[in-house]
């Protein structure tokens, strides 16, 4: 991390929220994570986890950005079969959202980016951004192509060395690194177990839940992560999140 002062907006005081913004920080990341399901390996809080690493590193990387508390929970009806996940409706999501992005202008930021970390945030959040955005004075940037996370994900394994792709990705290889890389005493290591392996209907997952299609919530293998993977799947998204930030500030 670099040595500017704090990156999380959470642990700063209002005094050094003030004084970053004097000093020149306009950007402010906030993630969009969720409290469900992750196998019997991943604690619920894994996009969550994911998003609050994601955020501080896209945050230290500009060097002129705060990373914002992820939002949580989100949209996670399809996984209620399995205890300890919490939902809320797209319409509350979008609301937080909304509160947020407003919070933020208010007090000066002029670009909120929004990282959605939960598959099913992606299109809440691709909803409201451009309402909001015409709403402020600042520019509401969203990072919520769900084909390009999942894209970034694999690719992060395969830089590792991982031979193992998933289309649709939830605690399997690719969360499992995440969560090993920068939350490594959370992985319950003795219980990974192989999930529902092949196609998956995303229509039959939304519409009829998870344990339709696996029996213990994951998809893939938990088995081939490794931390290394994980690192270079946070590395590979900041990366790619960072740049598209840059070129949004530069054209506006």
């Amino acid at each position: 991390m670099s040595s500017r002062g704090p990156i999380r907006l959470e642990r700063m005081t209002w005094p050094e929220v003030e004084a970053a913004l004097d000093d020149g920080t306009r950007t402010a990341i906030a993630a969009v994570g969720s409290i469900e399901q992750h196998g019997p390996h991943l604690p619920l809080n894994m996009d969550t986890l994911d998003g609050d690493a994601l955020a501080a590193r896209i945050a230290d990387r500009l060097g002129d950005a705060v990373a914002a508390p992820t939002i949580r929970p989100g949209c996670s009806g399809h996984h209620m079969e399995f205890p300890g996940t919490i939902t809320v409706p797209p319409e509350t999501l979008m609301d937080t959202v909304r509160a947020y992005c407003r919070s933020l202008d208010d007090h000066g930021f002029e670009y909120v980016v929004l990282v959605p970390t939960h598959g099913g945030n992606f299109a809440p959040v691709n909803t409201v951004a451009p309402d909001v955005g015409r709403e402020l004075d600042a520019t509401v940037v969203a990072l919520a192509d769900l084909d390009e996370h999942m894209r970034l994900l694999n690719e992060g394994l395969r830089e590792a060395g991982v031979d193992y792709e998933q289309d649709v990705i939830h605690a399997g290889a690719a969360e499992t690194s995440v969560v090993l890389a920068i939350a490594e005493g959370l992985v319950r290591e003795d219980e990974l177990e192989v999930g529902h392996e092949g196609d998956v209907s995303a229509a039959r997952l939304l519409g009829e839940g998870f344990r339709a299609i696996t029996e213990n919530g994951v998809l893939g293998d938990p088995r081939a992560a490794t931390a290394e993977a994980g690192e270079a799947i946070v590395e590979r998204v900041t990366e790619a999140y960072v740049e598209r930030i840059e070129a949004e500030r530069d054209a506006t």
